[in-house]
């Protein structure tokens, strides 16, 4: 039976897609894709449009005036108005465009310098501290140390708008979006709250959302609490993860992020579980989520017999009161201008068609914002929403051929959203999800049920605990339902398959995926049926090699891993995990924030037991990861601990066996063929805890050992540390050096150029919100002549050396699990 058969087809064949409000908003959202980046050029692109669209009406008016030249013969003039028919029908087509593109320039070019506002231009330009009035953007819960867990984390992040600016002239207004590290709060924040104080202003490129970083200089203290509705919606969030809170399992933490988005209860494991089986939407408030709420509206008004303007306006308020209460995320934004939009089309009594409707949506919220555009939010929620609009439909008819159609259609849903999103996901994570499909027809049913119950719950909590408390139950059992599908699918065997990285990759996935959809006549049949059976065949075919292809390249690669290697770098996430071997004895510098991530790096490189823990700090990004030790250490290096929680660390590695030395400057010993050697903090004062009291250890080879590259280990210390620490020892030039802070903008350059390290170590989170490494300090580093190892980029690092030929030091050998680097010195 041919796969393409136009005959097989009929849903595909007679369904028109109007396209008429579809195509100018993807080329308005494209020129806002590409205008964010370069704004300086907008007002070139909307003049240009704006001619362009001007003459295209002139030929228009033009072309309809009768010709005043002599008569044609018959024919010529028949094949002259065909010509001129066709091209009116491609301007009348394109000026919508055309005109799109202008209104998005035009967007763009008053929108960029509101982003830059003279009270801040200077310090954006050269850097500096400037003192601000700060509005949070999200809600931000206290980090672990004041919730007795684990070290001091250094504050938390979080987006927020620059609202004024204190100058000699007062306060002045602006609004700047930039994202706040290391805010030091006691209790949660809501959205809305503001903060002053003075902060340092680290510039970022200028397509990205975030203007800038902002790093406070001095404690930012609260000036205003949010407003009342703000704090109220807040208040109901907090109250349903306390109200979780005594409940077990995966359930208990899934269920907020099904019902209101708020995914701080998932652990860092459930969330990979959910995005390897594809089931991590759900937790994303989107238009399914939107969908819901006015659906039940619109329900109970018609229970209750209310006219049609009243049960709209109220969908409207209870549409606008859920945005609050789930915070207005780009997928929600979109989705809710999409709902108004086919209410309001209600209200008139005219049918809203769905494309056009998410073609408005998009225009009007990237003319509001044009820097949402390039959002993986935004983007992957217009994309599954066009593909259930456009693909859903015609994937289900196609597959009824071959099952039934409940079935077909419960299978076309999820593949739709996924062939649809998964080339954007490739710019993620290069990977391809082959039990997404399963595992969201077996989400499915129980996803609405977990949404509504839990809503109600959350709802029902500040009013009724006791039954609250009853309803949470109910929805705890489909919430751990689609946890456990979670967990299950994504420990198949090939639940997830490698995919090549990148834009060629994600490229790459598109091109086929379309060719596989055009053989199968998606969302309409072109071309004959054996032509189309030869595309797919193709199509299917070449995706098999790749993935093959891939995963091939990727087994090689891991069996070419170094056997003699002397050093490694984890991929543990945002944080430092690094190894140093000689022989038998191991030493690990830092453990990373994720206990499980430094298990799973641990075994597989065969390590059970640590000789040398060096925890340079209590940050949780350099000690979160000390439960997965306890035991399996025998000496830890540890420097001032100024909090109960540092004390709790140390004692229970203690309480497995440790020993525990609390150290400074000179202390020294003996790991294998190395001799190690601490060179911070100081011991003639006294350091406050923190990254400036990181400890510096220094590692070098004995004699007799030409195998064994020297290292430093910088911890996370600033600048200003690291200019005292270079003026304190004359430090000799090392093979590697392990960079400071993840890379953070702070650095002391000179420290890095007299060091002359061929090989620098940056562990770093890909998903990190706090720019790291930030250009500046990758700068420093190429100026030092060093090569540069990440963990976002590379994963796992391993480094063996061996002496040169001619004698003259060490030859260092990189393995990184991903991508690939320059050989180093």
């Amino acid at each position: 039976m041919a796969v393409g058969a136009d005959e097989r087809l009929p849903v595909a064949r007679e369904r028109v897609v109007d396209a008429r409000l579809a195509i100018p908003a993807l080329a308005g959202w494209l020129t806002a894709v590409v205008l964010v980046g370069v704004p300086g050029v907008a007002v070139a692109v909307m003049l240009a449009a704006v001619a362009v669209a001007l003459g295209g009406l002139a030929w228009l008016w033009r072309s309809r005036m009768p010709s005043a030249g002599p008569e044609q013969p018959g024919g010529a003039t028949l094949a002259r108005s065909r010509r001129a028919a066709r091209a009116r029908g491609v301007l009348v087509a394109s000026i919508p465009s055309v005109l799109a593109i202008a209104v998005m320039a035009a967007a763009v070019a008053l929108a960029a310098p509101a982003r830059t506002p003279p009270a801040l231009a200077e310090v954006l330009e050269n850097g500096g501290t400037v003192s601000v009035v700060l509005e949070l953007e999200q809600s931000v819960v206290p980090p672990p140390a004041h919730s007795g867990v684990g070290g001091g984390w250094g504050g938390v992040s979080a987006d927020a708008l620059v609202v004024a600016v204190r100058t000699e002239a007062g306060l002045v207004a602006v609004r700047v979006p930039v994202r706040v590290l290391g805010l030091e709060i006691t209790e949660r924040q809501s959205l809305g709250a503001r903060f002053e104080g003075r902060v340092r202003l680290i510039a970022l490129d200028a397509g990205d959302d975030r203007v800038a970083l902002v790093r406070p200089v001095t404690t930012l203290e609260p000036v205003a609490s949010a407003p009342a509705l703000v704090a109220g919606a807040d208040s109901l969030r907090a109250g349903f993860l306390a109200l979780m809170a005594p409940f077990a399992g995966d359930g208990a933490d899934l269920l907020p992020g099904l019902a209101i988005g708020d995914t701080t209860a998932v652990s860092d494991d459930l969330d990979a579980d959910m995005k390897s089986s594809a089931l991590s939407h759900l937790t994303a408030v989107s238009g399914a989520n939107c969908a819901i709420v006015v659906g039940l509206v619109l329900g109970l008004g018609a229970l209750a017999r209310w006219p049609r303007p009243v049960r709209v306006v109220a969908a409207l308020v209870a549409l606008g009161g859920f945005v609050v209460l789930v915070t207005p995320e780009p997928s929600v934004v979109r989705a809710a201008v999409m709902a108004s939009v086919v209410l309001l089309a209600l209200v008139s009594g005219r049918p809203a068609r769905g494309l056009p409707v998410l073609g408005l949506a998009v225009l009007g919220i990237v003319v509001l914002d044009p820097w949402i555009a390039r959002e993986y939010g935004f983007v992957l929620s217009v994309l599954a929403t066009a593909a259930l609009l456009v693909l859903a439909g015609p994937l289900a008819a196609v597959l009824e051929r071959v099952l039934p159609a409940p079935l077909a259609l419960a299978i076309a849903v999820p593949l739709a959203a996924q062939l649809a999103c998964q080339p954007v996901l490739i710019l993620l994570a290069p990977e391809v999800p082959l039990v997404g499909v399963i595992a969201n027809m077996l989400a499915a049913p129980a996803a609405p049920v977990a949404t509504i119950v839990g809503m109600i719950a959350c709802l029902l909590a500040p009013i009724a605990p006791p039954l609250a408390v009853l309803v949470a139950g109910i929805a705890w059992l489909p919430a751990a339902w689609i946890a456990g599908i979670a967990r299950v699918c994504a420990d198949l065997p090939g639940a997830v398959v490698p995919w090549p990285e990148g834009a060629g990759g994600a490229v790459l996935l598109a091109v086929l995926t379309a060719a596989v959809l055009v053989a199968c006549g998606v969302p309409a049949p072109l071309g004959s049926p054996r032509v189309r059976r030869r595309v797919a065949i193709a199509a299917a075919a070449a995706m098999v090699v790749v993935m093959v292809a891939t995963a091939g390249t990727a087994a090689l690669h891991a069996l070419g891993r170094p056997g003699d290697w002397r050093v490694a770098q984890c991929d543990i996430g945002q944080g430092d995990a690094v190894l140093v071997r000689s022989g038998e004895a191991v030493a690990l510098i830092d453990t990373g924030a994720v206990p499980e991530l430094l298990d799973a790096c641990l075994d597989t490189l065969g390590i059970g037991r640590i000789d040398l823990l060096v925890l340079t700090h209590f940050d949780l990004d350099h000690a979160g990861g000390t439960p997965a030790l306890v035991g399996r250490v025998d000496r830890v290096l540890v420097g001032p601990t100024g909090r109960e929680s540092d004390e709790r660390v140390v004692e229970q590695l203690a309480a497995g066996g440790a020993a525990t030395d609390s150290v400074t400057e000179g202390a020294h010993g003996m790991l294998g063929d190395y001799r190690w050697r601490v060179l911070w903090p100081p011991a003639h004062r006294g350091v406050e805890p923190g990254n400036d009291a990181s400890i510096v250890v220094d590692l070098r080879g004995m004699p007799s050992c030409d195998e064994c590259p020297s290292m430093l280990a910088l911890g996370d210390l600033g600048a200003d540390a690291q200019r005292m620490l270079a003026a304190a020892h004359d430090l000799a030039a090392v093979d590697i050096i392990k960079v400071s802070h993840h890379g953070s903008p702070d650095q002391f350059e000179q420290l890095y150029t007299d060091l002359e390290a061929p090989l620098a170590l940056i562990g770093v989170g890909a998903d990190n919100t706090y720019g790291h490494p930030a250009p500046t300090a990758l700068a420093v580093l190429d100026s030092a002549g060093s090569t540069v190892v990440r963990s976002d980029l590379h994963g796992l690092a391993l480094i063996a050396a061996s002496t040169r030929a001619s004698g003259d030091g060490l030859a260092l050998r990189v393995w990184v699990e991903r991508g690939s680097v320059g050989g180093p010195g």
